[in-house]
């Protein structure tokens, strides 16, 4: 079964950031290839990566499995930057850490310019993650989750502007109803504590869909509170392994599980392997139609 991943990140080590990603690019890769993924949204760029236009020729040896998508702010990205990185070769955009809510109106221009470009966007939706996850260790009894929490207080400093109410499910349902024909990914099935808003947005809206990445604990929610194919409609999910390299095999196992025991059929389990992302992304595929 061949596996489009939405939700792949341009690899960076952050302990040493100057580091060549050369190595990296390539590893990531073959683990890809070698999971079954045959396309992967790759999200490059932006405040927290190189330039865009560097990204995009790093890329190019990998085009044929990695599909790129530019990491975007809102705050500085017109119009005119959207139509550029377009043409540099850029498929999709991806937003997080917004200073204003999404669907604040001043975003609009850079929404209309990717509905008219069929660049699909990606938003991440919920609390950000962060060093150390509590629901799993604690500083004062992992060595290394202090030595991870120490790392974070110097990367980020003082603190940083960022809000999860600002990346609610609700503000695509904004989004959607003003540029029907854009299409929305909410990453992590709207975020922990958000599933039913998401839920209630991808039934009634067209062109918004849901990834299922963010791990474990999410992937628990959606099977024990009954949200795959129940609450979220099959045709809404895409899959996004959202980690790093070495763990991309594991994800796609877990998932292979899930879909096994949830006893999914072949035509619902291709959807969300592939043909939902095929569809969503530029119409590789052309939508499925009853007959």
């Amino acid at each position: 079964m061949k596996i489009w991943d939405v939700h792949c990140h341009f690899p960076r080590d952050w302990a040493n950031p100057d580091n060549p990603p050369e190595p990296m690019l390539e590893k990531l890769a073959e683990r890809s290839y070698a999971a079954g993924i045959r396309r992967a949204c790759l999200l490059a760029g932006g405040r927290w990566g190189r330039p865009h236009d560097e990204s995009i020729k790093l890329l190019e040896p990998y085009l044929e499995v990695f599909l790129p998508v530019a990491m975007v702010d809102p705050e500085i990205t017109t119009p005119e930057v959207v139509t550029e990185l377009h043409e540099m070769g850029y498929r999709g955009l991806k937003m997080i850490g917004v200073q204003r809510d999404y669907d604040h109106p001043d975003y609009f221009p850079m929404y209309k310019q990717a509905q008219e470009l069929q660049m699909p966007i990606l938003f991440h939706l919920g609390v950000i993650g962060s060093a150390v996850d509590y629901l799993h260790t604690h500083p004062s009894r992992d060595p290394e989750a202090e030595e991870r929490l120490v790392y974070a207080r110097r990367f980020f400093g003082e603190g940083r502007d960022i809000s999860a109410t600002r990346m609610h499910p609700f503000h695509l349902d904004t989004i959607a109803n003003n540029f029907p024909r854009l299409r929305l990914i909410g990453a992590h099935m709207g975020g922990t504590g958000n599933y039913e808003a998401a839920a209630s947005v991808i039934r009634w809206r067209e062109h918004v869909y849901l990834d299922m990445s963010g791990g474990e604990v999410i992937e628990r929610h959606m099977v024990e509170r009954g949200y795959l194919g129940r609450e979220m409609p099959i045709e809404k999910l895409v899959w996004g392994s959202d980690c790093g390299a070495d763990e991309i095999h594991e994800h796609v196992e877990r998932f292979e599980r899930i879909f096994e025991e949830e006893k999914l059929t072949e035509s619902q389990v291709e959807r969300l392997w592939w043909t939902n992302a095929a569809e969503l992304y530029g119409g590789l595929e052309p939508p499925s139609a009853a007959k």
